[in-house]
């Protein structure tokens, strides 16, 4: 069940579906509401995006699903227990802000004190370098590695006690574009195997990653749904002179919805294989078309436009 802060059952038995469940989740600091009656629920076995701008709330509530910072009002389940919980411990791996190890230690040495401290067999250590690709480089001092190689550790350690849920902090911070495009297809190769929520400010990472999106702006989750929903449907971009015809031939056909002219362009809602016959039948009834071309709207068109054009991302 979800349990507020102090312990009291908010919404009745647990849903086995979600692996997190937060309701009127609210943290102030001082006159600052950081976060403002968050309802998140990330489904088991998915990679759900967290976005929002730097600022949004996206680090604070990470924060509490850990039991690392503790909730103003409103609840929390992780697996159906409080955060911090035993249960909650151990089936969560995380990586939150910057990885932290001793500079000194190798890679190996950084983890296998992990492993010591959190009870888990040092068997681990081998196979979770290996999945992140650091095979090679465990023996060498952390001091010694590259801002991507540090990245790569830090999941390592989040992966140590092969947990079943994975948050990950803006994981691709300081990473080159090539390291980038790694750590995407590492997160999207954990799919179905674990839960993974997925903090960023990055629209191109979370539309390439995510199954589930929920976007956060000013502390309040303002709208959540597959990538594919918040893009919405494709439109078709005609051009073609002279405008008013042309619009009132489009209209017409069959498998068009609506047409709206706007900034010099038609934009018509149909189903993108319609613009085939859409040119055709401009061409044919003597219409100059000099441009014609399916659209969808963008992660970032979306968010931009959700949040009131903000563009500090």
């Amino acid at each position: 069940m979800v349990t507020s802060i102090d312990g009291a059952s908010l919404n009745g038995a647990h849903d086995a579906d979600y692996v997190i469940e937060t309701s009127d989740l609210t943290k102030r600091f001082g006159d600052v509401v950081a976060v403002d009656n968050l309802a998140l629920k990330v489904r088991r076995g998915e990679v759900y995006g967290f976005l929002g701008p730097n600022g949004a709330g996206k680090t604070t509530t990470l924060r509490m699903l850990l039991g690392l910072a503790k909730p103003t009002a409103g609840g929390i389940a992780v697996f159906g227990s409080a955060p911090g919980s035993s249960q909650a411990i151990e089936t969560t791996g995380a990586l939150i802000e910057s990885p932290g190890f001793y500079p000194s230690l190798s890679g190996w040495d950084n983890l296998r004190v992990m492993a010591t401290h959190s009870g888990t067999s040092k068997d681990r250590i081998d196979t979770v370098l290996e999945e992140v690709g650091l095979t090679d480089r465990g023996s060498d001092r952390f001091a010694g590695y590259s801002q991507g190689m540090k990245q790569r550790l830090g999941i390592a350690a989040a992966l140590l006690k092969d947990p079943q849920l994975v948050i990950l902090d803006e994981p691709t911070n300081g990473l080159d574009p090539a390291g980038m495009a790694e750590m995407r297809a590492f997160i999207r190769g954990l799919r179905g195997r674990r839960t993974v929520l997925l903090s960023s400010h990055l629209m191109h990472e979370v539309e390439q990653t995510c199954d589930r999106v929920g976007i956060i702006h000013k502390g309040s989750l303002i709208r959540e749904g597959t990538v594919d929903e918040l893009r919405g449907v494709s439109t078709i971009r005609v051009v073609a002179h002279p405008m008013k015809g042309a619009s009132q031939l489009i209209a017409a056909q069959p498998l068009v919805e609506a047409v709206e002219i706007r900034n010099g362009a038609m934009r018509v809602t149909a189903d993108p294989s319609a613009a085939a016959s859409i040119n055709e039948e401009l061409v044919g009834a003597g219409f100059a078309v000099s441009e014609l071309r399916t659209e969808r709207a963008s992660l970032e068109h979306v968010f931009l436009n959700l949040t009131g054009g903000e563009e500090k991302l």
